[in-house]
């Protein structure tokens, strides 16, 4: 992402081990006329930045690795394309080209069942067009917590949404205010951690992050606590503690980044696990049901795959090479089964850099500290 913006011509420095990032803002006018952003494997940057792309005047393509060339962007491209934004699809797919000439206020009515990404990056380009603009979803939205997130951001920088109905918005042409930001730790990461103490029986405590926290993945904890598990919160953080563990059926549409982790948590519970209302998720890094469920069996539990989700019936637990299929989530989550079962392998653990370099360093931290 960072990259990708300094391609669009802004600027900014970056403090890696201190965290922090300085972005000089460019008063809502893309510097460059011209770029081609390789977005690798993030189908967040790719959705952000193609909305953002035609805010600009100019010729931008935006492409990715292979996995991103299957993650759809059509709704995406056809909401910019109502806004008379010259874009140009592979039949709905990567690589994006746009003849950008700046971004006019329209109407957009857009499917919310693929991802809330393309309505978040409407929304946090809006101010920068040439006229208001106004979303409508038509529909169920997936993670919608994250729509809540995305006005939360908004607001902090001093933009104005007007929200006409439930899943409907109004943005006018504003401008965003400078403003020192701290960024929440990240929920769906802390999820590893709570399921960790959920598999092994143990305590986990993560800071900065409870039921008041923007993102919508700490409801991770309570699934964890329908399964048995004691989850405590206060003001500085949320604590889980692992206990006997029973099968659920719950509908996790809005937490969808931790299905794979809550499918790890069922291997060890009493009885089947029944994960609903996901099947978006097939378009994600991997088919996140498809793909989760051939590994699923190969440790021991028998798998069901719905039309929107994942039936978890576990077995006695056996030895198994993990094939992670180029995502984060798959290794972070799967790996957990080898806190209680021997000869588990995870295949490319390097895939887990996507969003946490240091994902198995502060597992095996975890591990050192409850010996």
């Amino acid at each position: 992402m960072v990259r990708a913006l300094r391609s669009l011509g802004i600027s900014i420095d970056t403090d890696w081990p201190g965290a922090k990032l300085k972005i000089d803002g460019c008063g809502g006018i893309i510097p460059s006329n011209q770029a081609e952003l390789n977005l690798e494997g993030s189908g967040t940057s790719i959705r952000f930045l193609t909305a953002l792309a035609a805010t600009a005047q100019g010729v931008f393509k935006l492409d990715g690795n292979t996995r991103m060339r299957k993650r759809p962007i059509a709704e995406l491209a056809n909401a910019l394309m109502h806004c008379q934004t010259d874009i140009v699809t592979n039949n709905g797919f990567p690589p994006v080209v746009i003849h950008a000439d700046r971004l006019t206020g329209a109407s957009v009515s857009l499917r919310g069942d693929i991802s809330s990404q393309y309505l978040s990056a409407l929304l946090l380009t809006a101010p920068a067009a040439t006229g208001a603009m106004e979303f409508c979803i038509e529909g169920p939205l997936v993670s919608a917590p994250y729509i809540e997130m995305t006005l939360a951001v908004m607001h902090a920088f001093g933009a104005e949404v007007d929200r006409l109905e439930t899943m409907r918005f109004r943005v006018r042409p504003q401008s965003y205010k400078s403003q020192d930001y701290a960024i929440e730790p990240d929920a769906s990461a802390a999820s590893y951690f709570w399921a960790a103490a959920a598999v092994t029986g143990g305590r986990v405590r993560v800071n900065g992050l409870n039921a008041q926290s923007l993102q919508g993945d700490v409801a991770f904890c309570e699934c964890l606590r329908a399964m048995g598990c004691k989850v405590e919160e206060d003001a500085l953080g949320t604590t889980v503690t692992g206990d006997q563990l029973s099968g659920i059926n719950v509908d996790m549409g809005a937490i969808s980044d931790t299905v794979q982790t809550l499918a790890t948590v069922a291997l060890f519970a009493e009885g089947p696990t029944t994960i609903r209302g996901v099947g978006h998720i097939r378009h994600k890094e991997s088919d996140r049901i498809g793909d989760l469920a051939r590994e699923l069996r190969k440790l021991g539990a028998e798998v069901k795959e719905t039309t929107d989700g994942i039936s978890i019936n576990p077995g006695a637990l056996k030895p198994a090479r993990i094939e992670t299929y180029n995502d984060h989530r798959m290794a972070m989550s799967l790996a957990l089964v080898g806190l209680r079962s021997p000869g588990v392998e995870i295949q490319d653990p390097e895939c887990t850099t996507k969003t946490y370099p240091g994902f198995f360093n502060d597992l095996e931290n975890l591990t050192k500290t409850a010996r």
